[in-house]
């Protein structure tokens, strides 16, 4: 089985900043792209940030220049640095990972979502 463990969310005030945390665990051989998604009430899931296994990271256009994505390779971890966060910000962020548990078997999955509440 493989275990995706959200930390870090919680209440601020607007302009404030939050980071949140994503552990990846389990029957792993090799983690491919990751990305964190919010929903918040009444609207659908949507991506927030993605980062492939090389590196290479794209945003929301929402999100562009307050939030960064960033992975640990060595701990199977992937971070979202949130900043000059707005009352919009608000909703349950998931973190989601593509995991290959064999050289051919691939499956996506995702975390139990954390919530983040931004107060004006």
């Amino acid at each position: 089985q493989v275990q995706l463990v959200e930390s870090g969310g919680g209440l601020v005030q607007a302009g404030g900043s939050l980071r949140l945390s994503c552990a990846v665990s389990g029957s792993i051989f090799r983690i491919d792209d990751m990305g964190w998604y919010r929903q918040a009430p009444g609207k659908q899931r949507e991506l927030v940030a993605g980062i492939t296994s090389g590196g290479s990271t794209n945003y929301a256009d929402s999100v562009k220049g307050r939030f960064t994505i960033s992975i640990d390779n060595t701990k199977n971890t992937v971070f979202l640095q949130m900043n000059i966060l707005k009352p919009e910000d608000t909703a349950v962020y998931y973190c989601n990972a593509d995991v290959f548990r064999s050289t051919w078997y691939r499956q996506t999955y995702w975390g139990q979502g954390t919530q983040v509440t931004v107060s004006s």
